[in-house]
Formats: C-alpha cells, sequence, structure tokens
C-alpha cells in the first residue's frame, strides 16, 4: 500500500455548550500521514491550536480500536465517515486526497444534545439500558459455558446483536433520529438467551417507553440505521422488537 502525506482544509463545527449558537469554522492540516487514524489526525490539529494559544477542539474517544463507541461524528455527510462498518477511529486518512475539505460535525439528534463542538451527551442510551437492558440475577461464580444449552441459531444471532457498541450512528443517520436499531439489537441479543426470558415481556415495554420518553422518532424502516451502523446490526432485530413488544402487550399486567 502506497504511503503518502497530505495536506487538508477542515470545517469543523464548533459550540461553546448545548446553550451557545453553533457554527464551522475553517482550519488548515498539514504533512498528515495517510496511515494516521483520524483522530490522530485531530491530535495533530489540536496540537496545532495549543501551540497557537487557541481552544482545541473537543471530540470523544476512548478506546481507539472501533470497540467502545465513543468517536461519534460526522464526516462529509455521513456518521463515522466514507467506509463501511467502520468507526471514526479506525478511519484512516487514507481515505481522502491531497488538499480535499472535509467537513465534520457532532450528531445531529434533539436527543443528543451538544456538549461542546464534537462531542454530543449520548445518555439517553444509558436510560434506556437502565430501564431494562439487563439480567436481574446474582451470577455469583462464572458457569461452564455448557452448563446451558443454547441453540446454535439463537447463540450466534444474539451475539451478533450484541456487537452494539452504542455509538449512536443510528440515530445520527436516520431522518428521524429513531433509536429503534440501538435498541432492538439490546433487546435481542437477550430475548435469544434463555437468561433473559424471565423479564423479556417486562424488559421490551419498558425499554420502548424509555425510548419515547427520551425524545427519540418514530421508525420507518427505511433502512439509513443499518446501512451507517460499523457493526453491521441487522433490521431484522427490529422485526424481532415490534414482535417482542406485541406479544408482551398482549400478556401484561393490567
Amino acid at each position: 500500500m502506497e504511503h503518502y502525506t497530505m495536506n487538508l482544509n477542515l470545517k469543523v463545527w464548533k459550540q461553546k455548550d448545548k446553550n451557545a449558537k453553533g457554527s464551522f469554522k475553517m482550519y488548515r492540516v498539514e504533512n498528515i500521514s495517510s496511515e494516521m487514524s483520524f483522530l490522530e489526525m485531530f491530535d495533530v490539529l489540536n496540537e496545532q491550536l495549543i501551540k497557537a494559544g487557541e481552544d482545541p477542539i473537543a471530540f470523544d474517544h476512548d478506546c481507539r480500536e472501533g470497540i467502545c463507541g465513543m468517536c461519534s461524528m460526522y464526516i462529509n455527510g455521513k456518521p463515522h465517515g466514507p467506509w463501511q462498518a467502520n468507526t471514526t477511529c479506525q478511519l484512516h486518512m487514507r481515505a481522502f486526497q491531497n488538499e480535499d475539505t472535509i467537513v465534520v460535525e457532532p450528531w445531529r439528534a434533539n436527543a443528543f444534545p451538544v456538549i461542546k463542538d464534537l462531542m454530543v451527551d449520548r445518555s439517553a442510551f444509558d436510560r434506556i439500558i437502565q430501564a431494562g437492558g439487563y439480567i436481574s440475577v446474582n451470577t455469583g461464580n462464572a458457569v461452564d459455558g455448557n452448563a446451558i444449552l443454547v441453540d446454535k441459531d439463537n447463540a450466534d444471532n444474539s451475539f451478533a446483536a450484541a456487537m452494539c457498541i452504542g455509538c449512536g450512528a443510528c440515530v445520527a443517520a436516520c431522518k428521524n433520529s429513531s433509536a429503534m436499531l440501538f435498541v432492538s439489537a439490546k433487546i435481542s441479543h437477550l430475548a435469544l438467551l434463555p437468561q433473559g426470558d424471565p423479564e423479556r415481556h417486562h424488559r421490551v415495554i419498558n425499554m420502548i417507553a424509555q425510548m419515547d420518553k427520551e425524545g427519540f422518532g418514530s421508525c420507518t424502516n427505511t433502512g439509513a440505521c443499518e446501512a451507517a451502523c460499523p457493526k453491521e446490526i441487522s433490521l431484522t432485530n427490529i422485526a424481532r422488537l415490534n414482535n417482542e413488544y406485541l406479544k408482551a402487550s398482549l400478556v401484561a399486567e393490567k
């Protein structure tokens, strides 16, 4: 793979806090390696800004290994940038060319208010999990992996749903700012396992109620969420959520 360096023009959203009026600001970075990650490029820019006595650009990051879901931003109008099934921290600068102008902005959703610059408050996701995305048993010591038999297809589908990292790209990509893909992934990975069965009815009702309370939009099945998801969470999970919700509504205690 050919290595090269590039100069870039960055059009970055700057906003002091959720109550301030934000705007785009232009920055120039030079001699950026094609093998840098997108966040490493931002590190270089922030070092420049700090040396110049300017306020660095605030952005979320943690593991930088595509696991934690923190590095969430629109890049040229696409959640996490131009590569499919990829997080921002795993996006490398070889995706761009010399003298490109790159537009970077935070998630745009009422349920994700801007904290500062490219950082948004995604605690709404945490509250949805707290509403029911767990199994309330004392696990004690770890048991043998084969102690509870699980159908292979169910195990595979549960694992695929559990790959959701809660980054919010599905919400950002959706024209309605719906969180259905996120919620359906969290419900699916427990509903498919015997450990999650006892609380499945309360779980889906409570999590959907909390999702609505947080102000996320409704799902219209356009599929933008699946297309933008860095972990390729399937729309079939939304179908499973709807099925779970219907069954739970029929048996719910009055």
